[in-house]
């Protein structure tokens, strides 16, 4: 147990951007307010959600605030309230009296805003995590809307914006004391740019929640797969080129089966004939959508983790990622995937699990162990250590190696 001067358990502020919606950040989020409580750790959760309310259950207090009227859509699940700083002044005194070691957040969010700034005026050190590439996603939601431009104007006009957008983002991440982020790229860009103290973040997945035994189809078309919100940051349209492409070599017995939601969705139900399109799916319905996969392609290039990856190993379901960004660091390439350069590389390992479905069980049994191997609590122990080595000095491996995720 990591304690602080005193004697006492560490005492934890934290204020996630999302916590209620389905995606990787809330899960987890919700996770490490698990662990706390599993720790009995003083733990002090602020978040958005659907009423106003302080719950106490044992050494966790939880708060949870409505976003309102001045609050904008950043996607289908994701808002961002510009006055969510009425709440500064109730916030800030739970703060105070909770008297929290450290106040960690989860990113530049109206959640997080106000957690930087309550850590500033208590004088309390701030961590934060990198867990949206907000540049990249910049850049994609708007290469639909310029697509009516020439390239060669969109091109400049779109690496201006990812650019800019970078440089604002790094410049709050200057804010915080020390940093954690899910993979070692994004830890070298971290460190080379703010000069601060930056931790690998472990991730894992409950493999009692995701596993092959929940698999329920018998015999059918090979099953291909994809989970995740359907935007451009995703990537998605990739799905229809590779559905094109199978057809086009000659493939006729697969279906892909694709879960989420998101304003791609439609232009993806015009151009994809061979794909069903679950909705968002949650419990039971989501873990029995994974088992029954065969192939599971993830074409995201801007995900700094990809927990959806590890879910599709834990449910014993080869993965396909991208070479650019988080998820390929979950991926043994030719042992539980394959990672792919680019659109070829997607069609071509497709086409080759499709032609010869004999090399997926040794994949599905590889990625299965590799998912049962990763831990949430070692990986929240060391964000503690992480604390402690900061507040208080003590000795610890390299930052850049302390915290791996076992890639």
């Amino acid at each position: 147990m990591v304690r602080n001067r005193v004697g006492e358990s560490l005492r934890i502020a934290f204020f996630p951007d999302v916590y209620n919606e389905v995606d990787g950040v809330a899960n987890t989020s919700r996770h490490f307010e698990a662990f706390a409580k599993d720790r009995q750790l003083p733990f002090l959760a602020v978040h958005a959600g659907p009423r106003r309310q302080v719950v106490t259950t044992g050494t966790i207090t939880t708060v949870e605030l409505p976003r309102g009227p001045l609050t904008f859509p950043l996607d289908r699940a994701h808002e961002y309230d510009l006055a969510f700083w009425r709440y500064y002044r109730e916030v800030v005194s739970l703060v105070r009296d909770f008297h929290p070691d450290v106040v960690q957040i989860t990113g530049p969010s109206d959640l997080g805003v106000l957690g930087a700034f309550i850590a500033y005026k208590l004088g309390v050190p701030l961590a934060a995590s990198w867990q949206t590439n907000l540049h990249q996603y910049a850049r994609s939601r708007l290469s639909s809307v310029l697509s009516v431009f020439p390239e060669s104007f969109s091109t400049r006009f779109l690496s201006g914006v990812e650019r800019w957008t970078l440089r604002a983002v790094m410049r709050f991440y200057k804010i915080p004391q020390l940093l954690f982020t899910p993979n070692r790229e994004m830890l070298a860009l971290l460190e080379q740019t703010t000069g601060k103290p930056c931790w690998l973040m472990s991730h894992s997945v409950d493999t009692s929640v995701f596993s092959p035994e929940f698999r329920d189809r018998g015999t059918g078309p090979f099953t291909i797969g994809y989970v995740g919100r359907l935007t451009a940051e995703k990537n998605v349209r990739l799905l229809a080129q590779i559905e094109h492409a199978l057809v086009a070599r000659g493939h006729r017995d697969f279906r892909m089966v694709v879960v989420g939601e998101g304003v791609e969705g439609k232009w993806l139900r015009k151009n994809m004939a061979h794909a069903e399109f679950t909705g968002t799916l949650t419990g039971k319905d989501l873990s029995r959508a994974f088992a029954n996969m065969d192939f599971f392609v993830f074409p995201s290039e801007t995900d700094t983790f990809g927990l959806v990856v590890l879910e599709a190993l834990a449910s014993g379901v080869p993965a396909l990622v991208s070479s650019v960004g988080g998820p390929k660091y979950s991926v043994q390439h030719c042992k539980t995937g394959y990672v792919a350069r680019n659109v070829e590389e997607f069609v071509a390992f497709t086409d080759l699990v499709l032609t010869q479905p004999d090399l997926l069980p040794a994949m599905a049994r590889a990625g299965r162990l590799y998912a049962l191997s990763t831990s949430w609590d070692s990986g929240f122990e060391d964000m503690l250590k992480a604390y402690e080595q900061y507040l208080y000095g003590t000795e610890m491996v390299c930052p850049a190696h302390s915290l791996a995720s076992g890639t």
